[in-house]
This record gives structure tokens, sequence and C-alpha cells, in this order.
């Protein structure tokens, strides 16, 4: 597909790319999950539309040098801000701390352990020829499993690979919206429910609400729901 091809970007008679829109919020994975490089890509961050666009987007805020001095414009000052791996159980979105991530990895089935006691520990699954113990992560947080799916777009289930004391574990999700940076002040400023267990602060997150998961805590509870 030619550079002429590429939606979301707006082109001069030259060829010469001048504006562009947010794809990625309409018809990508933040918006209706429509757009047909999805199936190349997978993710909006893999793709070279995005590429171009944040190419384009730094062109504007580069460096202006004035006589005698540099000016950085304010766009460029660094905000505080943690990394989080985002995903959904049922209808609810969490956000963890991408630290706890080994890796993403394809849903897989999860055989039964006999004579198991743990209401959290769903059994085991091959990851990569070894057995990984899963954790229902939705029990342990008190979710309900009936809640309605999130509606729209191609909906993939996938396995959070996290790295527990002692070796990893798996969890399966319902959907991963990706890894995203979050201003720590609004982390820090989002009211957690005293009931809620294992969350650090919930969070507006555009037309839905963002649970931030306690991630020291949560991985002491599933280190514990494993013995």
């Amino acid at each position: 597909m030619s550079d002429q091809q590429r939606p979301g970007l707006t082109y001069s008679a030259d060829g010469a790319a001048v504006t562009f829109d947010a794809c990625w919020k309409t018809i990508g994975v933040r918006g209706d999950s429509s757009c047909p490089r999805l199936a190349e890509y997978v993710r909006c961050l893999n793709c070279p539309v995005f590429a171009d666009a944040a190419t384009l987007l730094l062109d504007r805020y580069s460096l202006q040098r004035e006589p005698g001095e540099l000016v950085y414009p304010e766009a460029l000052v660094a905000v505080p801000s943690r990394s989080l791996v985002v995903f959904r159980i049922a209808g609810e979105w969490l956000g963890l701390a991408t630290r706890c991530l080994v890796e993403v990895a394809p849903s897989q089935p999860v055989h039964s352990v006999p004579h198991q006691r743990s209401r959290t520990l769903m059994g085991v699954a091959n990851v990569r020829g070894a057995l990984v113990p899963c954790i229902a992560l939705g029990q342990l947080l008190g979710i309900e499993t009936e809640q309605a799916a999130a509606a729209g777009g191609r909906v993939v289930p996938r396995l959070l690979i996290l790295a527990a004391q002692g070796g990893s574990v798996v969890v399966p999700v319902d959907e991963v919206d990706g890894i995203r940076r979050f201003d720590e002040h609004l982390i820090e400023a989002g009211a957690a429910p005293q009931s809620s267990r294992f969350t650090l602060s919930v969070l507006a997150d555009g037309p839905r609400t963002l649970r931030v998961l306690d991630e020291q805590a949560l991985m002491v509870a599933i280190t514990r729901s494993l013995t």
C-alpha cells in the first residue's frame, strides 16, 4: 500500500504529508477496530500510519533556534507518568503496573488440577511447553463474570503472563488494550473505594472507568492463592 493510500494522512498536491487525523481513535483499537490494517499490525502502535503521524507531530514541536538560544516548547516538558498494561475482565477495565507483566500470550486451554482447594486457581496452562498456574483474577478481585462485555470492535481473549514470587502465573483476560502511560498525579488523585480490594485508584479513561490495581498487594495475594 503506497503512502498516498494510507488512512489518517492528508497529502498536498506534490505528495507531502501536511495534516493527519487520529484514525486510531475512530477506526483503530481506541475506536471501533474496523480498520483493515489491524489484521496485519494488531495494534495501532505497530502501524506505519501511526508512526507517520507521530513524526509529523514531532516535527511541529521540534526545537526552534532563536538568536543566541534554544527555545524548548512547553509540550516537551517531562511529566511524571506510570506505565500500565490495560485490559478487561468481563465488564471492568483494569490497569496493572507493566513491571508485573512478562508477556501477553494467545489464549490457551486451561487444564484443571485434581484435589486443589484454592478458589482462584483455575488449573494450569501450557505456555511454550511449560505448565504454568492459571489464576482467576476476576474471582480474586470480586468481579462479576456475567457483566456485559465491551461493545463493538474485534475482541480477542488473551493470557497475561505475570511475574509472581516463585515463578510466572497466567491470567486469562477478555481483552487487552495495550501498554499505556498515565500521569502520576492523576493516579495519586484518583479516589479508590474503600470496599474495593487491591484497588490503588479509579480513573476516567475517555468514556470508560479504569481501575488501577495495587500491584504489590495483588501479587502477594496471587502467591498465597498457590499455596
